[in-house]
């Protein structure tokens, strides 16, 4: 049982940090744009809303009760990545144009988007767990441990992040501004050339 849960956390750990399969650490990445380490509790909790959305529909499609076609989930998820790299866009713009810091209103839109695109990421982290569980009697503590070792993977993008941004705004002449700018950027030309792919 102990060897069980070890294996499967360790298959949940893998898929989400597996570089092949990069669309989730592109999705994080963009998350995190916006932040460093000083404001590591406002970006705990928009991880946590995207890991209660993640969480549920990954329940709840490979328990079978939310059936989806994976082509559609597959061209979703770019979507994603593309929303919330405008998203980022768009912020640090209104900032350099009023000079005023995110509202209420605004972080709390941030996390409900976080929430429903966490929906979307859960029902692709479910096409790969409902492949290995063809043979499993019950698959409540294989979805419990896959789950965690997803989160163990997702801690460890955003901890990647975080360390890199302080780290290029220290010993570098790269504006915070220019850091976060630069990281969407990237995220949503990646995502784009996703999108033409699954065209």
């Amino acid at each position: 049982m102990q060897s069980e849960f070890f294996s499967y956390l360790q298959l949940g750990f893998s898929h989400i940090a597996d570089l092949q399969a990069y669309d989730h650490i592109l999705f994080v990445t963009a998350l995190c744009a916006l932040y460093d380490l000083r404001q590591w509790r406002h970006l705990l909790w928009l991880v946590t809303a995207f890991t209660i959305g993640h969480s549920v529909t990954l329940a709840l499609s490979t328990l079978n009760i939310l059936i989806f076609s994976s082509a559609v989930v597959e061209a979703l998820i770019p979507l994603t990545i593309i929303a919330t790299a405008l998203v980022n866009v768009a912020s640090l713009q209104r900032q350099q144009e009023y000079q005023t810091n995110t509202s209420r209103i605004q972080e709390w839109s941030k996390y409900a988007m976080a929430l429903c695109f966490g929906f979307i990421h859960g029902m692709g982290f479910s096409t790969f767990l409902k492949s290995l569980l063809g043979r499993e009697i019950s698959i409540t503590m294989p979805l419990f441990a896959f789950n965690c070792g997803l989160e163990c993977g997702q801690i460890l993008i955003v901890a990647v992040i975080l360390t890199l941004g302080f780290l290029v705004n220290r010993y570098t002449r790269l504006a915070r501004r220019d850091w976060s700018l630069l990281v969407s950027g990237a995220a949503l030309g990646v995502a784009l050339t996703l999108v033409l792919k699954n065209i």
